[in-house]
């Protein structure tokens, strides 16, 4: 995969719903110093505060890729953008996209990019000749974020545990296995890309062996309870072989996000379910802790259910944009390291 090139225009197009706008959100709000500026088609679109530019402006405001926020359903590039990533390529600057629809497949961009000289970055584009899982325990203390859906707050939640660490003076990577994740952090690659043979061992390269005292903090993808997604989500959790999981929820949120017709577990059973299927390869996993996504609920709200959550389950319970990562990383840092 090419590399990516800051700093990024951010593309919205007309996207009113910030579920499908989770990228271009995701990258503003961890990894702002990469953002120069947000190109919207309407202005109904999600806005992510940046300042309003063309692509033609943001070249001359020093931008060097335009960066396509939106993760929509199936991953296409509507016909409605092709004008905007043309005048992109003409302005000089890179294309970064994460859909599942190639960049480089499409004719009319390839042969604009390389008439213009830029690139056209795939971010789910995986390593080549990745190997298959093996299973066997290796060194390194890894911490996997793992959901009762999907996009509620697995990365969120993993970012601020790998930022925690790092504040506490731990040595900590953060492994990316989505493409907003990548933009954020400028490894990693997205995992659901890669041929189901292959994920587990997709993970195992991420989250290598490692020195004793060193966590990897592994981003989650999907989630085991989903009919559609489980496949990815399974073999993160047998690949990474975490010494501990943390389970991401939102608050309110009863039923799978677009696939109304399965209810979201109840936190205890997905807790268990978990547990269950990751000690396949890591038999002494442990859940460190829930991580909320309150955004639904005012502050008090927030803080009671975490409160009433923690007494219930037993766990440190945490929103981690609210209240920081903190007592989930005083749970992990409490876990006896692995021999």
């Amino acid at each position: 995969m090419s590399r990516v090139v800051a700093p990024y225009l951010v593309f919205m197009g007309d996207e009113t719903r910030a579920l499908m706008a989770k990228t271009g959100i995701g990258v503003m709000q961890w990894a702002p110093e990469r953002c120069l500026g947000q190109c919207r088609l309407s202005g109904a679109a999600v806005d992510l505060g940046l300042e309003e530019l063309t692509p033609a402006q943001a070249a001359e405001k020093g931008a060097r890729s335009l960066v396509i926020g939106i993760a929509n359903v199936g991953g296409t590039i509507s016909p409605s953008w092709r004008q905007v990533l043309n005048q992109a390529l003409e302005a000089g600057l890179d294309i970064v996209a994460g859909m599942h629809e190639r960049l480089r497949a499409d004719p009319e961009l390839a042969e604009l990019a390389r008439k213009t000289g830029r690139q056209l970055v795939d971010l789910r584009g995986p390593p080549e000749a990745l190997a298959i899982g093996t299973g066997k325990a290796r060194s390194g203390r890894r911490v996997l974020t793992v959901g009762t859906d999907c996009a509620v707050g697995k990365k969120y939640t993993a970012l601020a545990i790998w930022r925690e660490l790092g504040l506490r003076g731990q040595r900590a990577d953060f492994c990316a296995t989505g493409q907003t994740g990548v933009l954020i952090s400028d490894k990693g690659f997205a995992v659901d890309s890669v041929v189901s043979d292959f994920i587990s061992g997709a993970a195992e390269y991420l989250s290598p062996a490692n020195d004793p005292d060193h966590w990897d903090v592994i981003e989650g993808q999907g989630s085991i309870f989903h009919p559609a997604y489980a496949g990815v989500s399974l073999g993160l959790l047998h690949g990474s072989q975490p010494e501990a999981i943390v389970l991401c929820h939102e608050a309110g949120r009863e039923r799978l996000g677009f696939f109304e017709d399965f209810p979201v577990p109840d936190l205890q059973l997905a807790i268990d379910r978990h547990l269950e299927a990751a000690r396949l390869t890591s038999p002494d996993v442990r859940c460190a802790g829930i991580s909320l996504n309150t955004s639904r609920l005012d502050e008090a709200a927030a803080r009671d259910l975490c409160v009433h959550l923690a007494g219930e389950l037993s766990l440190p319970v945490i929103d981690p944009i609210r209240m920081g990562a903190g007592r989930i990383v005083d749970m992990l840092l409490s876990l006896p390291a692995r021999a």
